[in-house]
């Protein structure tokens, strides 16, 4: 998967790959990533990106010359990818986005400084706007590299068991189970003897009520979204009766 972010800091942007998850997919040639900064493509001395809003107010904006002759220099070595403006206006992200996007295989990332960008770029240049939360962060590059780690999990090969991304929260819709891993009792507290019994049929029945049940007591929202099949509706409702 090839992966281009336009910003300021690329320095900061590079780091993603030099760690964990995303740094293995890197190492394995399932992801490239590039970054451009739009101080290279202006046509001034001082390489200015930034200028006041009309109508006053606080802050700087990006210009739309530079940052649209950068997008053009991506685009020749990018050509099919869509264009993804973070920014807190933007579509919250959630997995099935990030996994639709692996699967194109490409996508560039566009990381707003200061108050944003001109609305003008916006409208000529954008194709989607994403946001990692409701909420407000200096600039779009730790956006990118939340959005950029997300997806190295979905790379097929870049996980050391391939069905761990698919055991993900959010890959059915809903949150994880709880984990367990040795001592069996740590201060009290004891593993689920189901856990330790063999039986899988009871593991995996065990480990979907307690994903359906999670999901009920925190991200009710995730539920109402979700059309559940009658085995799942009866797993819920034991989780319900056990939790009463």
């Amino acid at each position: 998967m090839r992966i281009d972010v336009i910003t300021l800091f690329p320095d900061m942007v590079e780091q993603v790959v030099n760690y964990g998850v995303v740094g293995r997919a890197a190492d394995r040639k399932l992801m490239y990533l590039q970054c451009w900064n739009p101080r290279d493509y202006t046509v001034d001395k001082h390489r200015t990106v930034d200028d006041r809003p009309y109508g006053g107010g606080p802050g700087m904006l990006m210009k739309v010359q530079p940052l649209e002759e950068t997008i053009q220099a991506v685009r020749e070595k990018n050509p099919l990818a869509q264009l993804i403006y973070l920014s807190p206006q933007g579509k919250p992200v959630n997995q099935a986005m990030l996994a639709k996007q692996v699967g194109t295989q490409s996508v560039i990332f566009l990381c707003g400084r200061y108050e944003g960008v001109d609305e003008r770029l916006i409208q000529k240049e954008v194709d989607q706007e994403w946001s990692i939360g409701d909420y407000v962060i200096s600039g779009g590059e730790l956006a990118a590299m939340v959005c950029i780690d997300a997806m190295a999990r979905l790379i097929p090969g870049a996980l050391g068991h391939e069905q761990s991304a698919q055991q993900d929260s959010f890959s059915e819709g809903l949150l994880d189970y709880p984990h367990y891993t040795r001592p069996e009792e740590y201060k009290g507290m004891e593993v689920p003897e189901v856990l330790m019994n063999g039986n899988h049929q009871h593991i995996e029945d065990w480990r979907e009520r307690q994903s359906l049940g999670r999901t009920w007591q925190r991200r009710p929202d995730l539920l109402e979204l979700k059309v559940l099949d009658d085995r799942q509706q009866a797993l819920l409702n034991d989780f319900k009766d056990e939790f009463k």
